[in-house]
């Protein structure tokens, strides 16, 4: 039975010598693998469909095993993204977070959406790490894992400085600072882009510009927070940490 379904590619693997196998992260049927037979020869009408980032609408088999790609008619193959080693790096690891965080064919169009509009920001030249950490943010509540945001862990407040606490999950406001010595002193304005980056829609933002300060503290933040309660390690990310030492 055919099904058709509008979708991202997220990775593709080789699979004998002509073939590919590739992983749709879609609007309508959440992710799943088909089979590109003949994808890797010169001249395949799949060819075009087959690379990461690819945005595109998939014409495919729908089996009990693996299902086979019959058709894929690109949208946007997000060429700025594809060409460029640092985007390419940073839409990398959207696709291994996202493939980790989701289960297969597990329709999700909210997510579905944030990441078509993240690459498409991406491929204008918006800020890629900015990006990334609205990414990071958003998908805490996809892993389980949301931070307490709108007030102090503790004490439940909502006025006061705040620092966050890896540990209690969240912000601490200074009456709580105690709780935690090894809380994360952050700036108000890391506080308030944090809780923006989680609540606000993507479609919303308008130019993203963050100073180097601010960026490297919602980094910290967000690195030792995965760490704590992912427990994720994921090669893009090791990547990005290489590329950023380069620099």
């Amino acid at each position: 039975m055919l099904e058709k379904a509008e979708g991202i590619v997220l990775r593709t693997f080789a699979y004998g010598e002509t073939n590919s196998i590739l992983k749709l992260f879609t609007r309508e049927a959440g992710k799943i693998s088909v089979m590109a037979r003949g994808a890797k020869k010169p001249k395949s009408r799949l060819a075009a469909v087959a690379q990461p980032f690819v945005y595109a609408y998939f014409l495919y088999y729908r089996s009990t095993g693996m299902k086979t790609l019959n058709q894929g008619d690109t949208i946007d193959s997000f060429r700025t993204v594809r060409y460029d080693i640092v985007r390419t790096a940073y839409a990398s690891y959207i696709a291994e977070l996202l493939d980790k965080l989701t289960e297969e064919q597990e329709k999700n169009p909210f997510l579905f959406e944030l990441v078509l509009q993240l690459l498409q920001r991406m491929n204008e030249e918006d800020d890629a790490e900015v990006l990334v950490r609205i990414f990071e943010m958003k998908m805490t509540a996809q892993a389980g894992i949301k931070p307490v945001l709108e007030k102090c862990t503790h004490c439940g407040s909502q006025e006061g400085t705040f620092h966050f606490s890896v540990k209690e999950a969240g912000f601490l406001c200074h009456r709580c600072f105690h709780v935690d010595e090894r809380r994360i002193a952050i700036q108000p304005k890391t506080v308030q882009l944090l809780r923006t980056f989680f609540h606000l829609d993507i479609g919303r933002f308008g130019d993203i510009s963050i100073g180097r300060k601010t960026k490297d503290e919602i980094r910290l933040v967000l690195d030792s927070y995965y760490q704590e309660y992912t427990g994720l390690q994921l090669k893009s990310k090791r990547f990005l940490e290489q590329m950023e030492r380069w620099e």
